[in-house]
């Protein structure tokens, strides 16, 4: 059996996708029900944030494994196979544990270095423990998984490379200004009673809020997240619990609100902030419209075309690409020397024909074409336009109010419509916009040092795996040596039944000693030669060498199982 993963995350799709496949708690159980239902797999467990949703299998065939796993996301995000599988990544034995435990890490998440997910793996291994689901190997793949990620941050600065996703996206609110400063004062709505939601009301009340208030659909659960934020000794924020049916109410009253709830729809629609923001201003919240520039029509006709000796043929371009020339010089249809000539005229230059042919034939090349295009592209890139002589004239930008209202949404699906950014005095960060602002993000010089742990930690469990994979066999053989030496005490008692009890006991001790000292070497050496790359087939060695019983060692390795997943969720409970 071998361990596969299928499943995509906010590296491989985007967030509309993320956002349309995600999971409820009910349909990752029925997930996992119908993987372990299905043939190619033996032991499964699904591990679904908000940015990622990743289904772990043993399975017996990897093609047949791949194609039964990407069915069964397809049908339970409910997004076609076919428009899933473009998203879709696969990791199988190593590949797979070093995607997991980087995950573990914080290397794969959205802001790096972020502790959360080592909660939701242990979630996602406690489902599995519940369901009946994990066995030996999702057991000891998660439960070091979480021994990876803690060693992570207890021995490198990680940490520093980034932080919670709550954090991350109240600086993203608060423009680069400081969290504290801003958020002090502030009166805070927290939608949702869960782990994230439960952050998020901690990290608003160590930032100085003066209130939070926490809405859910089960009032104890928000009632009890409340005390415990009054409880803490860290802060003196005032708490207090609502039901859902007060949020907008509870919204005029906010400064800033977070929402982060598993509700399938949307939670606060474009029309509730929009009514919040009238409730709070007195005025109706209007939309933003796009930033005025200045027209093309009402510039002055450009030089382009008209100086004498300009390259550029005006009515050829027009006519075909489409394009106006009036303020900006037209480049698609345009080949490399048309733009270099024109380039170069711009800036009294002449053009230096050497480049854009090849050395040897005196023929243009693919490679000078395109040298010359990505310089002319930079340029253009840098000053919004193709160089020519009448500088551009400003871009008038629209001026825009400071927000009256802060959202922060990190449910997926979303909590929030997306129409709430066209909102004036509002402002909306979700996790596509977090997604966006991520990729900006430095990474710190600690994630390199937890590459090599990551690198060290999933050698060291494929050695242990493939030990504990030829372990039943071994003890199989140690069993049959066993039971050898027993049949023939037991035929030396018939035929020497004169023997003292200690004479037996001698005898006894001293044919399993022998036995025992044949056996050491070989057993110790297979286990060291199974631990290494390829040792897999050691074990079907030792069988055939000793004509091992395959049922004999089937159910020790069962027993083996049972004892690891008793054991794990032993380790689970403590």
């Amino acid at each position: 059996m071998s361990l596969l993963v299928v499943g995509l995350s906010h590296r491989s799709a985007p967030v509309s996708v993320l956002e349309r496949a995600a999971l409820s708690v009910d349909t990752q159980i029925k997930l996992l029900q119908d993987t372990i239902a299905a043939e190619p797999a033996t032991e499964a467990a699904v591990l679904a944030t908000c940015n990622r949703i990743e289904l772990y299998a043993d399975v017996d065939k990897f093609h047949a494994g791949v194609a039964e796993l990407s069915t069964l996301l397809a049908q339970h995000s409910g997004v076609g196979l076919e428009e899933l599988t473009p998203y879709l990544y696969v990791h199988y034995e190593d590949r797979a544990v070093h995607h997991l435990f980087s995950v573990a890490c914080g290397l794969d998440s959205m802001v790096i270095g972020e502790g959360q997910i080592l909660g939701q793996i242990k979630d996602a291994l406690a489902t599995s423990q519940e369901l009946h689901t994990a066995g030996r190997l999702m057991n000891d793949l998660f439960q070091q998984a979480l021994r990876v990620g803690k060693r992570a941050h207890s021995e490198t600065g990680i940490d520093r490379a980034g932080q919670s996703l709550v954090t991350f996206g109240l600086e993203q609110l608060t423009s680069g200004a400081d969290v504290q400063g801003w958020a002090d004062g502030k009166r805070a709505l927290v939608i949702g009673a869960g782990s994230m939601s439960s952050l998020a009301a901690a990290t608003l009340a160590r930032a100085g809020v003066a209130e939070v208030v926490i809405a859910n659909r089960t009032l104890d659960r928000a009632e009890r997240l409340a005390e415990i934020l009054m409880e803490g000794g860290d802060t003196d924020v005032a708490a207090r619990a609502v039901p859902m049916e007060e949020v907008p109410a509870e919204l005029t009253r906010a400064d800033v609100a977070v929402s982060c709830t598993g509700a399938t729809g949307l939670v606060l629609t474009a029309e509730a902030v929009a009514a919040a923001v009238e409730g709070r201003t007195g005025a109706p919240a209007e939309e933003r419209t796009a930033t005025p520039r200045v027209v093309r029509g009402d510039l002055p006709p450009t030089s382009v075309g008209t100086d004498d000796g300009c390259p550029l043929d005006v009515s050829a371009v027009q006519g075909a690409t489409g394009f106006s020339v009036m303020g900006e010089a037209a480049v698609a249809g345009l080949d490399a020397a048309a733009l270099e000539q024109h380039a170069a005229w711009v800036d009294n230059a002449t053009v230096d024909r050497r480049r854009t042919h090849d050395a040897r034939s005196g023929a243009r090349t693919p490679e000078s074409d395109a040298e010359v295009i990505a310089a002319l592209a930079a340029t253009a890139a840098a000053i919004g336009r193709v160089p020519e002589r009448r500088k551009p004239e400003p871009v008038v930008e629209a001026p825009r109010p400071a927000p009256v209202l802060s959202l922060l949404d990190l449910a997926m699906p979303r909590d929030i419509d997306a129409a709430v950014h066209r909102l004036l005095g509002v402002r909306l960060v979700d996790i596509e916009s977090l997604a966006e602002a991520s990729a900006d993000v430095p990474m710190a010089a600690d994630v390199d040092m937890v590459r090599r742990i990551v690198s060290d930690e999933v050698a060291a469990f494929g050695a242990a795996q493939r030990a504990a994979h030829i372990t039943p066999t071994v003890v199989a053989l140690r069993t049959m040596a066993a039971d050898v030496v027993a049949s023939e005490i037991a035929r030396l008692d018939g035929r020497l039944p004169g023997l003292d009890e200690k004479e037996r006991g001698e005898i006894t001790q001293t044919v399993r000693r022998v036995v025992d000292k044949l056996l050491h070497a070989p057993t110790v050496r297979v286990k060291q030669l199974a631990a290494e790359p390829g040792g897999a087939g050691y074990a079907d060695a030792l069988r055939t060498l000793f004509d091992l019983d395959p049922e004999t060692v089937a159910s020790v390795s069962r027993a083996t199982d049972d004892i690891s997943t008793e054991n794990a969720k032993n380790r689970g409970r403590a």
